[in-house]
């Protein structure tokens, strides 16, 4: 071919393009069409350059649009037509940092089926190592400290290649080629086995110990992917019972781990939709309905329907679970944590922290630079819908419109997540946790340093939640005046329907019905929403209906007793607390006569709109739950216990500008007295919540005409509430949005707020 048959070509493309083994994927495609040329990674992300016939181009072109690595996500294709380069071979060249400039970086990733194949093969080199991993899975966020995401910028720069590693790091036909973390018994990280401060065992002896005090109803932390997990045998009540009582945590349900697909499907049902999730490369734990006697301890998940389950992720977790005759196919994986701290991710805190939890340690020496805990997600109408976004969905970004000027979000202060925002990218960071002590507010500042730097992010505005006293509030304010940057503060509720019309990747200006339906959030008349009905968009919203105000007893101390919070309920409706209710019965008669004092004078009982309280107390005149010892327990008690075939529904009634229950309480308390079962109570309690929405939306589209519902805040994790209500929205005409790619809970608020903000500064 003559140099006037050749065509050049230079191509960048941004995405998620590093560490997922795109250049080796170039490099094939690139020698398969005879193209000269190179390619090489840039803190951007890819650059190309290509010179060939103008079919082989094309059909290069071609392929990288549409079959690019599994693990690889484009955003973005930039071509330019170049004079050919004189190029005589296709070359994987050295990366090119660009000051400034910035990729996403991929999430950490399970191990792929090549590798667990060459795991349990005695033949293969890497036969049970610890930490076989390839292009296509392994750490990634948890280890990377800069980029370009090359070796010597993360945790594995530490350990020097073998030949043999070296020469498939250097093999781009290899699929380890530039794997960062690539290594071998011979040359890379290791585990260990402690108890009691002494090292008992090491590699594979180490492993083999944990299986054996595991099956023996030990407890054992274990160093795995982003933070130690509490790990113990899922079936041995004893050591169930014994988890709960180290852990400090009385109800709260526990994270599983089966051996396989076929181990999960004797304890849960399993959906095609949710089996697919269970086997993606994200490997998140899946709420999953429970069979009636699974044969897991009850005290792993007490009251609830479900079971929180994952499939083994990494190397570490697959050697231990290693099906064997008498070894049990599920254990326990539970955050390696005390009750309401932050996950422990390196061996010295972990030692502190953890210690009198565990009685064996399973340790390895690849550090974790970043601690992300596991990923919780259900399906909802055959898509994932999230409750915790981290290991395998977060640093990915969620992809704008157009682009946005460097804003930092600080979120809330439970399920807190914080947002950075560059060009046309939002960077919503992994579950951070309730800020509520020190050692959750420093993993938050570790954070939002490490993603500053990671995705070159300077911010030049700040926001963050109307209430004063939120960490993350206080963090944003106090950085504003440090550092001579404007604040935004955003009422949580317009965050909420923000974040959910951000999700939806929603432009228009034309203002949606916004239901913002959670258990606490700050208003603007200084009460505590939570059960409110907006009208508007990113730029601003009208407050059209809300829930009847209701005394919130004590502040937090109502959250946590159900039952104070059911009778301050009856007293703002003038019902009587006849002494037999549950509620009532609950308190003694010291514990009444002080209730009724606080709420007669007005002592410390701010209003509350929530509708999360309000689950709450009907919950607790169900005679279902009425202390709570996690947020929300009393609601997914109730949930839990729903009849499905119940069609009747309780009564609430639509007033000027609020939803009023006072009906309800009425028919729940009849209902009650005459012996109707908590199941069909339950249902008729969600049926009646839906109707009123429904009435509601009905009422703004007659009044303004809209037709769009948003629903967001931590009540749409209801997964009964929200079909109940989208079905009755949508038969009625509606189009309705929820969430699909953030968390419906305050972990995907500070997307809302950064959409907020951003707008602010147009307007």
């Amino acid at each position: 071919m003559t140099a006037q048959e050749l065509v050049g070509l230079r191509i960048r493309v941004r995405g998620i393009v590093q560490g997922v083994g795109f250049r080796p994927f170039v490099y094939g495609l690139a020698v398969k069409n005879n193209l000269t040329g190179w390619v090489r990674n840039t803190s951007s992300g890819v650059e190309i350059e290509i010179n060939g016939s103008p079919a082989g181009v094309q059909v290069f072109c071609e392929h990288l649009q549409n079959n690019p690595p599994p693990l690889a996500r484009i955003d973005e294709i930039a071509t330019e037509e170049i004079a050919p380069n004189g190029a005589v071979k296709f070359e994987i060249l050295d990366s090119k940092p660009q000051p400034g400039e910035f990729i996403p970086v991929s999430p950490d990733m399970a191990t792929c089926a090549d590798c667990r194949r060459e795991l349990f093969d005695p033949s293969d080199r890497r036969y049970r190592y610890p930490f076989i991993n390839c292009t296509n899975c392994g750490p990634r966020f948890t280890i990377i400290k800069d980029i370009p995401y090359d070796r010597p910028k993360t945790t594995m720069a530490p350990f020097a290649m073998c030949p043999d590693c070296e020469s498939e790091y250097h093999d781009p036909l290899n699929r380890r080629f530039h794997a960062q973390p690539v290594a071998c018994s011979d040359c890379g990280p290791q585990v260990w086995f402690t108890a009691g401060g002494k090292k008992l065992a090491e590699r594979e002896d180490a492993i083999q110990m944990a299986r054996r005090w595991l099956r023996d109803g030990k407890i054992l932390a274990i160093k795995g992917l982003g933070g130690f997990h509490l790990a113990c045998d899922a079936t041995n009540a004893i050591a169930v019972d014994e988890l709960r009582r180290r852990k400090k945590r009385s109800d709260k349900a526990f994270a599983l781990m089966a051996t396989s697909l076929e181990a999960i499907q004797k304890y849960c049902r399993i959906e095609p939709s949710e089996r697919k999730l269970l086997e993606s490369p994200q490997a998140p734990i899946v709420l999953l309905e429970k069979r009636a006697d699974p044969g897991i301890a009850p005290q792993v998940a007490p009251g609830q329907r479900t079971l929180g389950i994952m499939l083994p992720y990494t190397p570490i977790h697959l050697l231990l679970l290693e099906p064997e005759a008498g070894y049990p196919d599920v254990l326990v994986m539970t955050s390696g944590n005390l009750s309401e701290e932050p996950i422990a991710y390196q061996d010295g805190d972990a030692d502190e922290r953890l210690s009198a939890l565990a009685d064996g340690f399973l340790l390895h020496n690849r550090e974790i630079h970043m601690r992300t805990d596991d990923s919780v997600l259900c399906v909802f109408a055959d898509r994932p819908y999230f409750m915790r976004r981290a290991r395998g969905y977060a640093p990915d970004p969620i992809q704008l419109g157009g682009n946005l000027p460097p804003i930092l979000a600080t979120g809330a202060e439970l399920k807190n997540t914080f947002c950075l925002t560059n060009r046309d990218y939002a960077f919503l960071s992994h579950h951070i946790g309730d800020l509520e002590n020190y050692e959750t507010l420093r993993s938050f500042e570790e954070g939002i340093e490490h993603y500053q730097r990671l995705f070159r992010v300077k911010p030049e505005l700040l926001a963050c939640d109307l209430h004063p006293n939120y960490l993350a509030t206080r963090y944003a304010q106090e950085r504003a005046q440090r550092e001579g940057l404007p604040l935004v503060q955003i009422q949580h509720h317009h965050a909420h329907l923000a974040a959910c019309l951000a999700d939806n990747r929603w432009t228009s200006d034309e203002p949606v019905i916004g239901l913002s339906l959670d258990g606490t959030g700050y208003g603007t008349d200084g009460a505590i929403w939570g059960g409110e009905v907006l009208l508007g968009g990113y730029t601003g919203y009208q407050r059209l209906f809300h829930l009847k105000y209701a005394p919130l007893a004590g502040g937090d101390l109502s959250v946590r007793k159900p039952a104070r919070m059911a009778l301050a309920h009856l007293w703002a409706v003038g019902r009587e607390w006849e002494p037999d209710l549950p509620p009532a019965e609950d308190l003694c008669m010291e514990e009444r006569t002080a209730l009724r004092g606080q709420l007669e004078h007005h002592l410390n009982t701010p209003n509350t709109s929530s509708m999360g309280r309000l689950f709450d107390a009907a919950s607790a005149l169900m005679g279902i739950r009425q202390t709570a010892t996690y947020e929300g327990q009393a609601a997914i008690e109730m949930e839990a216990r729903v009849d499905r075939a119940e069609t009747k529904r309780y009564t609430f009634d639509l007033r000027a500008d609020e939803i009023d229950p006072s009906p309800m309480w009425d028919e729940l308390i009849a209902d009650w007295r005459a012996g109707v079962s908590q199941p069909r109570m339950a249902a008729r309690f969600h049926n009646g919540v839906a109707v009123v929405l429904l009435e509601a939306c009905q009422n703004v589209r007659q009044r303004t005409g809209c037709r769009v519902v948003a629903l967001s805040g931590g009540v749409w994790q209801n997964i009964t509430l929200l079909g109940r209500t989208i079905d009755l929205l949508r038969q009625a005409g509606f189009e309705v949005l929820h969430h699909q790619r953030v968390p419906t809970n305050d972990g995907g608020l500070a997307l809302g707020q950064a959409l907020i903000a951003a707008r602010s500064q147009v307007n």
